[in-house]
């Protein structure tokens, strides 16, 4: 079993993040996203619009998965994690996450009603590499 940190800093390293969220008939969405922008513990904090699909989704079914990946020439790995996501409006978390090049997507910055941070928390997972695959808690991992 890999180590929590092994898993941060593989997941750190990748460009898009795969985040999926519940729709109203029970059904996974999933979308591709920047990767999160602060990990701290299990919780991922990632930037998008309020008025976003996927943000009204979390509002409703907090349920979500995210799940990073890196394919090599000669070996593929991947992390899914399973948890809850919450919507946040809170400044201070707002603040911390944002980028100067953010303005692109938020005209009026980081105070833009549009701009919120989704906070994915991991309550499970599973790893592959190597053509096996093993669960894990989070919590457990050292």
């Amino acid at each position: 079993m890999k180590t929590r940190e092994y898993m941060i800093e593989f997941i750190q390293k990748q460009k898009t993040a795969f985040v999926s969220s519940v729709d109203e008939e029970g059904f996974p969405n999933i979308k591709a996203m920047f990767t999160p922008r602060k990990i701290d513990g299990n919780g991922f904090y990632f930037s998008t619009n309020t008025s976003s699909m996927r943000s009204q989704q979390f509002m409703k079914n907090p349920k979500a998965s995210i799940y990073f990946y890196h394919r090599g020439r000669f070996k593929y790995e991947g992390i899914m994690l399973i948890g809850t996501m919450e919507v946040l409006q809170d400044d201070e978390i707002k603040k911390e996450i944002w980028h100067t090049g953010d303005t692109l997507y938020y005209r009026q910055g980081v105070t833009d009603p549009d701009y919120c941070v989704l906070k994915f928390t991991a309550i499970k997972g599973r790893y592959y590499s190597d053509l096996k695959t093993e669960s894990f808690v989070f919590d457990d991992l050292q």
